[in-house]
């Protein structure tokens, strides 16, 4: 085990100042501190509700040139550029895209050496993958690793800190919970606090009323000011203002923090109408990995933002398993007074597909669910925050999907986002400590 790293007597507490408190900020934390610096670390979120995202995830992606404990066969650079590229359609920056790469294939060393487990092949349980590498215990698991690792290093932790301002030199502004302010000072600070898909007002300024039909799958503290906060001291902004990845998830969930299990599945299974009782897609040409995503999206396209999905006795059986059961009822006619569409349109869609015939039928509402943003701030290699000239914005880096669409753009990739996080917050950390010892 790795001693603890002594305190830096010669440095003022707060060195580094780190706000964030999921897999891009833990590890920024903890790189930091390691190169030598002494570290805060703002969390927004409670103890019970730290980790951001990262709690519910599973993996990351990760380059390697070889068949592994963790990976069967290889998933080159070659392999993980051409995955990238597609998902970014073009938008990534070109070296940082390459960076990344490379750096990943460090990754999930660096993780073990701070104490996270990964499950291997030979653990059998989940479905083992070239591309990706399974944390043993899941993102919560990883989470409470790291924090653990980040305590015993001798990290200042601070939970429910809401960061409100920053400044080029190093001064962060939290609200001090009763109206007023306070302020933290550093030698340099990393955001990696992520997007603001927990701000309704900001989602509305592009997605209008609609706005309240989004249902946050994540953590509910990643509502943005950090990053308002970057844009007002002129960094330059990267990706596009209102895009978002959705997924579709069960309606009748709304509360925040609900994480994958929310997702519905088994659509290819029967139908799904929107609120008129419409069919709107060939429910069988969407399948594979991104189906969930891909409905996500038409159903955000849809009038009122909601469509339902319907199976009939004999397709029930064989849906994915939900947290919550379809609702059932009895009758074609009593499925479409409970949903509020007419019989005719419902019939007609049913009849359509060959696919909803035999009673009793049951139901899921679908809306579109937002995992996380696609705006954030331009970087260079050394995660520095940048202007719309180039230049460095003071002390201040990113990591994360605050700088995210640098790399993938608005699109998306399985486990990359936590790869970006540890990739990035690894090197916003090293560079923050450089020049807060310089």
């Amino acid at each position: 085990m790795t001693p603890p790293v002594p305190p830096s007597p010669d440095l003022p507490v707060g060195a580094v100042v780190v706000i964030g408190g999921g897999t891009a900020a833990l590890c920024a934390a903890i790189a930091a501190r390691r190169a030598g610096a002494s570290v805060i670390l703002l969390d927004r979120a409670p103890p019970e509700n730290r980790g951001g995202n990262t709690r519910h995830s599973r993996n990351l992606r990760i380059m390697h040139c070889a068949p592994s404990p963790l990976f069967p066969g290889s998933y080159d650079e070659a392999d993980f550029h051409a995955d990238l590229t597609k998902a970014a359609e073009g938008a990534g920056d070109e070296a940082l895209g390459r960076l990344l790469i490379r750096r990943s294939a460090a990754v999930p060393d660096w993780l073990a050496a701070q104490g996270v487990a990964f499950q291997t092949i030979a653990c059998g349980g989940l479905p083992w993958s070239r591309k990706t590498a399974f944390f043993l215990g899941g993102g919560t698991a990883m989470i409470n690793t790291l924090y653990a690792t980040a305590t015993r290093l001798g990290i200042d932790i601070r939970h429910r800190s809401h960061v409100i301002g920053l400044s080029r030199d190093g001064a962060v502004t939290l609200a001090d919970g009763a109206g007023g302010t306070r302020t933290v000072r550093a030698r340099a600070v990393v955001v990696a606090s992520g997007g603001y898909q927990a701000n309704p007002v900001w989602l509305a300024e592009q997605w209008g009323d609609d706005a309240a039909e989004l249902i946050v799958r994540g953590t509910p503290f990643a509502a943005g000011e950090p990053l308002r906060a970057l844009f007002d001291l002129g960094a330059a902004s990267v990706g596009t203002p209102g895009a978002c990845h959705l997924v579709a998830v069960d309606g009748r969930l709304t509360e925040a923090d609900g994480g994958i299990v929310t997702r519905v599945d088994g659509l290819d299974l029967g139908i799904a109408i929107d609120r008129d009782g419409k069919r709107f897609e060939d429910e069988t040409t969407i399948t594979g990995p991104t189906r969930y995503a891909q409905w996500g999206r038409r159903v955000a396209a849809l009038p009122g933002r909601i469509a339902h999905a319907v199976w009939d006795a004999d397709a029930v059986d064989r849906v994915p398993p939900a947290i919550v059961e379809p609702i059932r009822v009895e009758s074609l006619e009593a499925l479409a007074a409970f949903l509020a569409v007419p019989i005719a349109d419902l019939a007609a869609s049913a009849a359509d597909s060959g696919r909803v015939t035999r009673a009793p039928f049951f139901t899921v509402p679908i809306r579109p669910g937002l995992t996380f943003t696609c705006y954030g701030v331009r970087i260079d290699d050394h995660s520095r925050v940048l202007t719309p000239d180039g230049e460095p914005l003071g002390c201040l880096f990113a990591a994360g999907m605050i700088m995210a669409p640098n790399v993938i753009g608005t699109g998306y990739l399985a486990g990359a986002a936590l790869t970006i996080g540890a990739v990035f917050g690894r090197i916003a950390g090293e560079e923050a400590a450089e020049h807060a010892l310089g």
